[in-house]
Protein backbone atom coordinates (compact mmCIF):
# COMPACT_ATOMS: atom_id res chain seq x y z
CA UNK A 1 0.00 0.00 0.00
CA UNK A 2 1.29 3.45 -0.95
CA UNK A 3 -0.38 5.83 1.47
CA UNK A 4 -0.34 9.46 0.31
CA UNK A 5 -3.22 10.69 2.47
CA UNK A 6 -0.90 12.50 4.89
CA UNK A 7 2.63 12.54 6.26
CA UNK A 8 1.10 11.53 9.61
CA UNK A 9 0.85 7.90 8.46
CA UNK A 10 4.60 7.28 8.74
CA UNK A 11 5.78 4.42 10.95
CA UNK A 12 8.94 4.32 13.06
CA UNK A 13 12.07 3.05 11.36
CA UNK A 14 14.10 0.21 12.82
CA UNK A 15 16.65 2.69 14.16
CA UNK A 16 13.93 4.79 15.77
CA UNK A 17 12.37 1.74 17.43
CA UNK A 18 15.79 0.84 18.79
CA UNK A 19 16.20 4.31 20.28
CA UNK A 20 12.75 4.08 21.87
CA UNK A 21 13.52 0.66 23.36
CA UNK A 22 16.76 1.93 24.92
CA UNK A 23 15.36 5.21 26.25
CA UNK A 24 15.96 6.13 29.89
CA UNK A 25 12.66 7.30 31.35
CA UNK A 26 11.09 8.80 34.44
CA UNK A 27 7.88 10.59 35.37
CA UNK A 28 7.53 13.64 33.14
CA UNK A 29 4.77 15.23 35.23
CA UNK A 30 7.36 15.42 38.02
CA UNK A 31 9.90 16.71 35.50
CA UNK A 32 11.97 13.56 35.99
CA UNK A 33 12.07 12.02 32.52
CA UNK A 34 15.65 12.62 31.33
CA UNK A 35 14.93 11.77 27.69
CA UNK A 36 11.97 14.14 27.48
CA UNK A 37 13.99 16.85 29.22
CA UNK A 38 16.76 16.37 26.67
CA UNK A 39 14.32 16.61 23.75
CA UNK A 40 12.88 19.84 25.12
CA UNK A 41 16.36 21.32 25.54
CA UNK A 42 17.31 20.18 22.04
CA UNK A 43 14.26 21.74 20.39
CA UNK A 44 14.63 24.98 22.35
CA UNK A 45 18.20 25.26 21.10
CA UNK A 46 17.21 24.33 17.53
CA UNK A 47 14.55 27.04 17.48
CA UNK A 48 16.45 29.65 19.47
CA UNK A 49 13.94 29.85 22.33
CA UNK A 50 14.30 29.86 26.12
CA UNK A 51 12.38 26.64 26.49
CA UNK A 52 10.07 24.09 24.92
CA UNK A 53 7.58 21.47 26.05
CA UNK A 54 6.56 18.10 24.61
CA UNK A 55 2.83 17.65 23.93
CA UNK A 56 0.70 14.87 22.50
CA UNK A 57 -0.15 16.30 19.08
CA UNK A 58 -0.07 19.26 16.72
CA UNK A 59 -3.66 20.09 17.60
CA UNK A 60 -2.82 20.12 21.30
CA UNK A 61 0.18 22.35 20.54
CA UNK A 62 -2.09 24.80 18.74
CA UNK A 63 -4.85 24.82 21.34
CA UNK A 64 -2.43 25.24 24.23
CA UNK A 65 -0.71 28.09 22.42
CA UNK A 66 -4.03 29.85 21.85
CA UNK A 67 -4.90 29.44 25.53
CA UNK A 68 -1.51 30.63 26.77
CA UNK A 69 -1.46 33.77 24.62
CA UNK A 70 -5.06 34.97 25.03
CA UNK A 71 -7.90 35.75 27.38
CA UNK A 72 -11.55 34.74 26.78
CA UNK A 73 -13.17 37.27 24.48
CA UNK A 74 -9.95 38.12 22.64
CA UNK A 75 -9.63 38.02 18.87
CA UNK A 76 -6.94 36.20 16.91
CA UNK A 77 -5.97 37.17 13.36
CA UNK A 78 -5.27 34.23 11.05
CA UNK A 79 -5.76 32.93 7.52
CA UNK A 80 -9.23 31.57 6.84
CA UNK A 81 -7.81 28.17 5.85
CA UNK A 82 -5.64 27.74 8.93
CA UNK A 83 -5.58 24.31 10.51
CA UNK A 84 -6.35 25.89 13.90
CA UNK A 85 -9.60 27.26 12.49
CA UNK A 86 -10.76 24.52 10.11
CA UNK A 87 -9.56 21.26 11.57
CA UNK A 88 -9.50 21.42 15.36
CA UNK A 89 -13.14 20.99 16.37
CA UNK A 90 -13.74 24.67 17.24
CA UNK A 91 -11.19 24.30 20.02
CA UNK A 92 -10.34 27.99 19.99
CA UNK A 93 -13.92 28.84 20.95
CA UNK A 94 -14.49 25.91 23.31
CA UNK A 95 -11.16 25.95 25.18
CA UNK A 96 -9.92 29.54 24.97
CA UNK A 97 -13.13 31.48 24.35
CA UNK A 98 -11.58 33.43 21.48
CA UNK A 99 -12.94 34.41 18.11
CA UNK A 100 -11.01 34.62 14.86
CA UNK A 101 -10.63 37.47 12.41
CA UNK A 102 -10.15 35.49 9.21
CA UNK A 103 -8.12 36.91 6.34
CA UNK A 104 -7.82 35.67 2.76
CA UNK A 105 -4.16 34.80 2.34
CA UNK A 106 -2.26 34.02 -0.84
CA UNK A 107 -2.26 30.21 -0.56
CA UNK A 108 -2.37 30.78 3.18
CA UNK A 109 0.38 33.40 3.28
CA UNK A 110 -0.81 36.59 4.98
CA UNK A 111 -0.11 40.17 3.87
CA UNK A 112 1.27 42.36 6.70
CA UNK A 113 -0.84 45.33 5.50
CA UNK A 114 -4.05 43.29 5.68
CA UNK A 115 -3.05 42.12 9.16
CA UNK A 116 -2.53 45.69 10.29
CA UNK A 117 -5.91 46.72 8.88
CA UNK A 118 -7.58 43.90 10.83
CA UNK A 119 -6.29 44.98 14.24
CA UNK A 120 -9.07 46.34 16.44
CA UNK A 121 -8.98 49.69 18.19
CA UNK A 122 -8.42 48.64 21.83
CA UNK A 123 -10.17 51.76 23.11
CA UNK A 124 -13.48 50.78 21.46
CA UNK A 125 -15.24 48.46 23.89
CA UNK A 126 -17.80 47.48 21.25
CA UNK A 127 -15.18 45.24 19.67
CA UNK A 128 -13.05 42.34 20.89
CA UNK A 129 -9.43 42.95 21.82
CA UNK A 130 -6.91 41.78 19.23
CA UNK A 131 -4.20 39.93 21.15
CA UNK A 132 -2.55 37.46 18.78
CA UNK A 133 -1.43 37.09 15.17
CA UNK A 134 -1.27 33.50 13.94
CA UNK A 135 0.66 32.18 10.94
CA UNK A 136 1.04 28.61 9.63
CA UNK A 137 4.33 27.59 8.01
CA UNK A 138 4.27 25.58 5.86
CA UNK A 139 0.58 26.08 5.14
CA UNK A 140 -1.35 22.83 4.74
CA UNK A 141 -4.36 24.09 2.76
CA UNK A 142 -2.02 26.35 0.82
CA UNK A 143 -0.42 23.23 -0.61
CA UNK A 144 2.65 23.26 1.61
CA UNK A 145 3.29 26.92 0.81
CA UNK A 146 6.27 28.62 2.47
CA UNK A 147 6.43 31.97 4.24
CA UNK A 148 9.44 34.00 3.07
CA UNK A 149 11.45 34.86 6.21
CA UNK A 150 11.42 38.56 5.30
CA UNK A 151 7.63 38.48 5.32
CA UNK A 152 7.61 36.95 8.80
CA UNK A 153 9.93 39.77 9.86
CA UNK A 154 7.44 42.32 8.50
CA UNK A 155 4.53 40.62 10.30
CA UNK A 156 6.63 40.64 13.48
CA UNK A 157 7.11 44.39 13.08
CA UNK A 158 3.34 44.86 12.88
CA UNK A 159 2.87 42.72 16.00
CA UNK A 160 5.43 44.74 17.95
CA UNK A 161 3.99 48.08 16.79
CA UNK A 162 0.62 47.10 18.25
CA UNK A 163 1.93 45.16 21.27
CA UNK A 164 0.55 41.85 19.99
CA UNK A 165 2.01 38.35 20.20
CA UNK A 166 2.96 36.42 17.07
CA UNK A 167 2.67 32.62 17.00
CA UNK A 168 3.80 30.28 14.25
CA UNK A 169 2.05 26.97 13.75
CA UNK A 170 5.26 25.29 12.67
CA UNK A 171 3.97 21.73 12.37
CA UNK A 172 5.95 21.50 9.10
CA UNK A 173 8.43 24.27 9.88
CA UNK A 174 11.43 22.10 9.03
CA UNK A 175 9.95 21.41 5.58
CA UNK A 176 10.12 25.17 5.02
CA UNK A 177 13.66 25.59 6.33
CA UNK A 178 14.96 22.58 4.37
CA UNK A 179 13.28 23.76 1.16
CA UNK A 180 14.90 27.20 1.49
CA UNK A 181 18.20 25.85 2.81
CA UNK A 182 18.12 28.03 5.92
CA UNK A 183 18.34 27.57 9.67
CA UNK A 184 14.86 27.42 11.28
CA UNK A 185 15.96 30.24 13.57
CA UNK A 186 15.72 32.51 10.52
CA UNK A 187 11.98 32.16 11.12
CA UNK A 188 11.68 31.68 14.86
CA UNK A 189 13.75 34.77 15.71
CA UNK A 190 10.75 36.83 14.62
CA UNK A 191 7.96 34.99 16.50
CA UNK A 192 7.07 34.85 20.17
CA UNK A 193 6.33 31.16 20.03
CA UNK A 194 6.21 28.26 17.63
CA UNK A 195 5.28 24.61 17.43
CA UNK A 196 7.08 21.77 15.70
CA UNK A 197 5.47 18.44 14.88
CA UNK A 198 7.58 15.31 15.23
CA UNK A 199 5.03 12.87 13.80
CA UNK A 200 4.60 14.23 10.27
CA UNK A 201 7.53 14.31 7.86
CA UNK A 202 10.02 13.58 10.63
CA UNK A 203 8.46 10.16 11.11
CA UNK A 204 7.99 9.87 14.88
CA UNK A 205 4.84 8.00 15.96
CA UNK A 206 3.54 10.64 18.36
CA UNK A 207 4.18 14.16 19.52
CA UNK A 208 4.79 17.84 18.95
CA UNK A 209 6.84 20.43 20.78
CA UNK A 210 5.90 24.03 21.61
CA UNK A 211 8.68 26.57 22.13
CA UNK A 212 8.83 30.11 23.49
CA UNK A 213 10.06 32.07 26.48
CA UNK A 214 10.07 30.60 29.99
CA UNK A 215 6.81 32.23 31.06
CA UNK A 216 5.03 30.98 27.95
CA UNK A 217 6.29 27.43 28.52
CA UNK A 218 5.20 27.64 32.16
CA UNK A 219 1.68 28.57 31.07
CA UNK A 220 1.63 25.80 28.46
CA UNK A 221 2.65 23.28 31.13
CA UNK A 222 -0.22 24.36 33.39
CA UNK A 223 -2.82 24.23 30.61
CA UNK A 224 -1.42 20.93 29.35
CA UNK A 225 -2.11 19.41 32.77
CA UNK A 226 -5.57 20.99 32.84
CA UNK A 227 -6.46 19.34 29.53
CA UNK A 228 -5.17 15.92 30.55
CA UNK A 229 -1.95 16.17 28.56
CA UNK A 230 0.43 15.48 31.43
CA UNK A 231 1.81 12.06 30.52
CA UNK A 232 4.24 9.96 32.52
CA UNK A 233 7.09 7.97 30.94
CA UNK A 234 7.11 10.08 27.79
CA UNK A 235 10.79 9.41 27.23
CA UNK A 236 9.94 6.47 24.98
CA UNK A 237 8.11 8.90 22.68
CA UNK A 238 10.67 11.66 23.13
CA UNK A 239 13.41 9.24 22.05
CA UNK A 240 11.63 8.84 18.73
CA UNK A 241 11.57 12.62 18.33
CA UNK A 242 15.27 12.91 19.13
CA UNK A 243 16.08 10.21 16.59
CA UNK A 244 13.93 11.97 14.00
CA UNK A 245 15.70 15.29 14.53
CA UNK A 246 19.09 13.59 14.29
CA UNK A 247 18.36 11.47 11.20
CA UNK A 248 15.29 12.63 9.27
CA UNK A 249 15.59 16.39 8.75
CA UNK A 250 17.85 16.67 5.70
CA UNK A 251 15.99 13.86 3.92
CA UNK A 252 12.84 16.03 3.82
CA UNK A 253 14.32 17.33 0.56
CA UNK A 254 13.64 13.89 -0.94
CA UNK A 255 9.94 14.26 -0.09
CA UNK A 256 9.89 17.67 -1.76
CA UNK A 257 11.50 16.29 -4.92
CA UNK A 258 9.01 13.40 -5.00
CA UNK A 259 6.08 15.79 -4.59
CA UNK A 260 7.29 17.97 -7.46
CA UNK A 261 7.75 14.92 -9.69
CA UNK A 262 4.22 13.80 -8.94
CA UNK A 263 2.79 17.27 -9.52
CA UNK A 264 4.46 17.60 -12.92
CA UNK A 265 3.07 14.22 -13.99
CA UNK A 266 -0.45 15.14 -12.85
CA UNK A 267 -0.22 18.43 -14.77
CA UNK A 268 0.29 16.46 -18.00
CA UNK A 269 -3.14 14.83 -17.64
CA UNK A 270 -5.85 17.12 -19.03
CA UNK A 271 -8.51 15.82 -16.63
CA UNK A 272 -6.77 17.50 -13.69
CA UNK A 273 -6.17 21.11 -12.74
CA UNK A 274 -2.91 21.79 -10.93
CA UNK A 275 -0.08 24.34 -11.00
CA UNK A 276 3.09 22.33 -10.31
CA UNK A 277 4.98 25.56 -9.63
CA UNK A 278 2.92 25.93 -6.45
CA UNK A 279 4.32 22.69 -5.02
CA UNK A 280 7.09 23.99 -2.78
CA UNK A 281 7.39 21.19 -0.25
CA UNK A 282 5.67 17.82 0.21
CA UNK A 283 1.95 18.55 -0.35
CA UNK A 284 0.23 18.20 -3.73
CA UNK A 285 -3.35 19.38 -4.25
CA UNK A 286 -5.11 18.75 -7.55
CA UNK A 287 -8.66 19.15 -8.80
CA UNK A 288 -10.65 17.01 -11.22
CA UNK A 289 -11.89 19.06 -14.18
CA UNK A 290 -15.67 18.95 -14.16
CA UNK A 291 -17.10 16.39 -16.56
CA UNK A 292 -13.76 14.72 -17.30
CA UNK A 293 -14.09 11.81 -14.88
CA UNK A 294 -15.85 10.76 -11.70
CA UNK A 295 -13.84 11.81 -8.60
CA UNK A 296 -15.21 8.99 -6.44
CA UNK A 297 -14.39 6.53 -9.20
CA UNK A 298 -10.83 7.83 -9.29
CA UNK A 299 -10.37 7.38 -5.55
CA UNK A 300 -11.84 3.87 -5.69
CA UNK A 301 -9.71 2.89 -8.69
CA UNK A 302 -6.54 4.07 -6.94
CA UNK A 303 -7.50 2.23 -3.76
CA UNK A 304 -8.01 -0.98 -5.72
CA UNK A 305 -4.44 -0.53 -6.92
CA UNK A 306 -3.17 -0.04 -3.34
CA UNK A 307 -2.83 3.75 -3.54
CA UNK A 308 -4.49 5.99 -0.97
CA UNK A 309 -5.07 9.72 -1.48
CA UNK A 310 -7.12 12.17 0.56
CA UNK A 311 -10.32 13.44 -1.04
CA UNK A 312 -11.07 17.01 0.09
CA UNK A 313 -14.68 17.68 -0.82
CA UNK A 314 -16.04 16.22 -4.03
CA UNK A 315 -13.47 16.93 -6.73
CA UNK A 316 -10.36 18.01 -4.82
CA UNK A 317 -7.54 15.66 -3.84
CA UNK A 318 -4.41 15.82 -1.71
CA UNK A 319 -1.31 13.66 -1.94
CA UNK A 320 1.45 14.05 0.63
CA UNK A 321 4.93 12.58 0.25
CA UNK A 322 6.83 11.38 3.30
CA UNK A 323 9.40 9.05 4.85
CA UNK A 324 7.58 5.87 3.83
CA UNK A 325 7.18 6.84 0.16
CA UNK A 326 10.19 6.26 -2.10
CA UNK A 327 11.00 7.60 -5.55
CA UNK A 328 10.08 4.19 -6.95
CA UNK A 329 6.71 4.42 -5.17
CA UNK A 330 6.04 7.78 -6.83
CA UNK A 331 6.90 6.40 -10.25
CA UNK A 332 4.48 3.54 -9.58
CA UNK A 333 1.77 6.01 -8.51
CA UNK A 334 2.26 8.01 -11.71
CA UNK A 335 1.98 4.89 -13.85
CA UNK A 336 -1.14 3.64 -12.05
CA UNK A 337 -2.72 7.11 -12.08
CA UNK A 338 -2.34 7.29 -15.85
CA UNK A 339 -3.85 3.84 -16.19
CA UNK A 340 -6.77 4.75 -13.92
CA UNK A 341 -7.47 7.89 -15.94
CA UNK A 342 -7.38 5.90 -19.17
CA UNK A 343 -9.88 3.38 -17.80
CA UNK A 344 -12.22 6.00 -16.32
CA UNK A 345 -12.30 8.15 -19.45
CA UNK A 346 -12.62 5.30 -21.96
Amino acid sequence: MIDLRSDTVTKPTRGMLGAMFKAEVGDDVYGEDPTTNYLEEKVAKLLGKEGSIFVASGTMANQLSLRAHTQPGDEVIMDRNSHAFLNEGAGGAAISGVQFFLLEGNRGILDPLKIEQAIRDPSDYHHPVTSLIWIENTHNRGGGSIYPPDLVREISRVAKDYNLRLHMDGARLLNASVALGIDPKEYTRYVDSTSLCLSKGLGAPVGSVVAGNREFVRRIRRFRKMLGGGMRQTGYLAAAGIYALDHHVDRLAEDHANAKLLAKAIAQLDCFRINPNNVETNIVYFRVVEGKLNPDGLKDELRENAILVHQVGNDYFRAVTHLDVSRQDILQVISLLKRAVSQLTA
